[in-house]
């Protein structure tokens, strides 16, 4: 047996018309192609679906019984296009991000809250979890996209690297916030915030001073650098900052505390990537916030760089301009 949509979409518009006639102007098609698919109908069924007695059609209890399955077949082929249609549209669908501290507390959260508006359909799991866990998630397929400090690669895991410069963070009312550069010279046994001794960005400062024959005085180890800039913003210390936390919360953040940003040399680099499955196919909606990402950790880079470049006079503590 062979049914075709078309069949049963005919089939009912002949019940609820009553008439082959009426039914053919409902679908569009004319009174014999229409009275030539019922035929078939039967045809394959092997039983009558109507009595034709005296020009008028009668339904057998058999055509009820198929109206009843028809309808159900063909509301859930409706459902199943409507979804489909939002699906293309990316305005339904599941979305599971995981993220590394450094972005989830207001970058990704904002980026993502973007994203979704107008997606009411859309639901969402997002997790904060260290990097090297981030890396296993998305191996394992749990989490469809994964942002986190760039691992080793992997066959299990398609990566895209970006390469972040990490930034001075000082109190705008500190001398060394006139300079455009800071380097480990102006920093010689000043108090320091560092991330925790094995962090590449603890490493790369600490042997920048040593190369320049600066004193690193080592105050304040941290495992992020989100509470570091409380205490830079307290003139407790100063810190050699990633790029996303105090882009977050410097030009992001509604309170400012008076802190700057300034370029650091020589450069400390700080890579992220966005990770996703390799052995998985990629939905719709997975690579469309991939692609948002990128863009954003771009506009974050050229904001950043154009800031540095503008130095005290346009600082940070006179506009909220550059973050617009």
């Amino acid at each position: 047996m062979n049914l075709s949509i078309r069949q049963l979409s005919t089939f009912r518009e002949v019940m609820r018309s009553g008439s082959i006639s009426r039914a053919a102007k409902t679908v569009g098609r004319t009174q014999p192609a229409v009275s030539t698919m019922i035929a078939t109908l039967e045809a394959e069924l092997g039983f009558a679906l109507f009595i034709r007695e005296h020009g008028k059609l009668t339904a057998t209890p058999e055509a009820h019984y198929l109206l009843e399955e028809a309808e159900a077949i063909l509301a859930r082929i409706e459902r199943t296009k409507q979804t489909l249609s939002r699906i293309g549209s990316l305005e339904t669908g599941r979305l599971r991000v995981a993220c590394h501290p450094a972005a989830s507390g207001l970058f990704m959260p904002r980026l993502l809250a973007e994203f979704l508006a107008g997606k009411s359909g859309v639901d969402l799991s997002l997790i904060m979890r260290s990097s090297d866990i981030i890396e296993d998630l998305v191996a394992s397929q749990q989490f469809d996209i994964g942002f986190a400090e760039t691992p080793v690669r992997r066959a299990s895991v398609n990566q895209v690297d970006f390469d972040l410069e990490c930034v001075c963070v000082l109190p705008a009312a500190d001398p060394l916030a006139q300079r455009m550069e800071i380097t480990p010279g102006d920093l010689d046994g000043k108090p320091m915030a560092v991330l925790f001794e094995d962090h590449t960005t603890a490493t790369q400062t600490e042997a920048a001073f040593v190369s320049a024959g600066a004193r690193f005085n080592k105050r304040l180890e941290l495992r992020t650098s989100l509470p570091g800039l409380e205490f830079v913003a307290e003139g407790f210390c100063y810190m050699v900052c990633d790029m996303i936390t105090a882009y977050s919360h410097v030009f992001l953040g509604s309170d400012q505390r008076g802190l700057v940003i300034r370029r650091f040399r020589p450069r400390i680099s700080n890579s992220v990537s966005i990770l996703r499955p390799a052995y998985a196919g990629s939905a719709r909606l997975e690579q469309a916030f991939s692609s948002y990402l990128t863009d954003a950790i771009q506009e974050m880079q050229a904001k950043t760089e154009a800031h540095l470049m503008k130095g005290p006079i346009a600082g940070i503590e006179s506009t909220t301009a550059d973050a617009d």
